[in-house]
């Protein structure tokens, strides 16, 4: 399956948008995680156990939207996009999101040339 932020797949063609295809996590913390956070967070620094969180949801709502636009028959989704939204305190929301397509090879068009009277060969 390809994936692409873009709206096109460089060497390929789109044959057939086939729709919007999405996958979705709800992620709550730990209360383990919630203790070491609040202890980095009067330090400072990243919060590894939230960064480690987040990364997980991002990778298993992106494995959920390739499952829907495989359902579909696609081979590709353009256009991929992720947001987050609190949903209660201590929960969140990661959403993946794009168009899922059928890709085909990309046709190059090759220059037309024509003969002149005079024998020299031209470019349209």
């Amino acid at each position: 399956m390809l994936l692409t932020t873009t709206d096109y797949a460089v060497g390929h063609e789109v044959i057939e948008v086939l729709g919007l295809v999405r996958g979705n996590v709800i992620r709550a913390r730990h209360v383990g995680n919630d203790i070491i956070a609040g202890l980095r967070n009067i330090v400072g620094g990243e919060v590894n156990e939230y960064t480690k969180l987040m990364a997980e949801a991002r990778e298993q709502a992106v494995d959920r939207m390739i499952k829907h636009a495989e359902s579909m028959g696609a081979d590709g989704i353009i256009g991929v996009n992720f947001t987050t939204a609190a949903v209660t305190q201590g929960a969140a929301e990661i959403l993946a999101f794009g168009t899922a397509v059928k890709l085909g090879p990309k046709r190059v068009s090759q220059p037309v040339s024509m003969m002149s009277e005079d024998g020299v060969m031209r470019r349209r």
